[in-house]
């Protein structure tokens, strides 16, 4: 069996945001950049999966240069090689464009499983696995929190609004991870220094026929500033239809969210 696992390289959420100068970006300079987190509890369940059945764990990132970095951090924890598919510039790509790029990059690997996070947490878009599912016309289940394997089909549990229903999937298939599915390990110092030496297969989207104008984000933003950070607490006067009313206002003028 071969499992292909998908994992993004983020900002660490725990890093201190800035806007760029521009005004429409944010400030990447001493940004702290990890592996999705929820990118790693498909990892760790692709490697369990490894140890029980004997598969091979390929993990597959798009992305720039610095990608390999999170690539290596997944070799550490017990994968057994990487695909590097490196995407021009650094920021600013369609989740259409990237899932199209993925799926192209993933046949090639010809997996029987899919893995990944059920979203990056940088843009919690949570689109791009399921569209690659879509363009290679698989079976897929998201924020799956159990998940038994066969050579021929996978079990999973997968939450939903008010409970969890449970699914099987022919293999191939993909599925996406959730928090409760398993506990990420650390990768120890001998798995670190093994990780050096793992395959990391390059890929470019001229090597699989792909454009870069299909990656350009549909989207133009004009503006950015950071969420205020004080809370503000008003009383509004007068009966209900006023206060209603003043409410509206406030909404739609001060606050600009209506």
């Amino acid at each position: 069996m071969k499992i292909v696992v998908l994992v993004k390289r983020v900002p660490d959420t725990a890093s201190v945001f800035k806007v760029a100068s521009d005004g429409r970006s944010v400030e990447l300079d001493g940004l702290k950049f990890v592996m999705s987190p929820y990118d790693e509890h498909a990892v760790e369940e692709a490697i369990r999966l490894k140890e029980k059945m004997g598969a091979e764990v390929i993990v597959l990132s798009a992305g720039p240069p610095e990608c390999k970095e999170v690539i290596r951090s997944a070799l550490a924890m017990g994968a057994d090689a990487g695909a590097h598919l490196l995407l021009p510039g650094d920021t600013g790509y369609a989740s259409r464009g990237v899932a199209e790029a993925l799926a192209v990059a993933a046949k090639t690997l010809e997996p029987d499983l899919i893995l990944a996070g059920k979203q990056a947490v940088d843009d919690d878009a949570a689109q791009v696995p399921e569209r690659v599912a879509e363009l290679l016309d698989l079976p897929h289940a998201s924020i799956v929190t159990r998940l038994e394997c066969t050579a021929t089909a996978v079990t999973v549990d997968c939450e939903v609004e008010g409970g969890q229903f449970t699914a099987e999937l022919p293999l191939p298939a993909l599925v996406t991870a959730q928090k409760g599915l398993n506990t990420p390990r650390y990768p120890t110092l001998p798995n670190i220094m093994k990780a050096k030496k793992k395959e990391i297969r390059e890929l470019t989207l001229d090597k699989l026929g792909l454009s870069g104008d299909r990656l350009a984000a549909g989207m133009t933003v004009t503006a950015m500033a950071l969420p205020r950070q004080q809370r503000l607490g008003k009383i509004l006067d007068g009966d209900t239809a006023q206060r209603v009313k003043e409410l509206v206002r406030a909404l739609r003028e001060d606050e600009k969210v209506l």
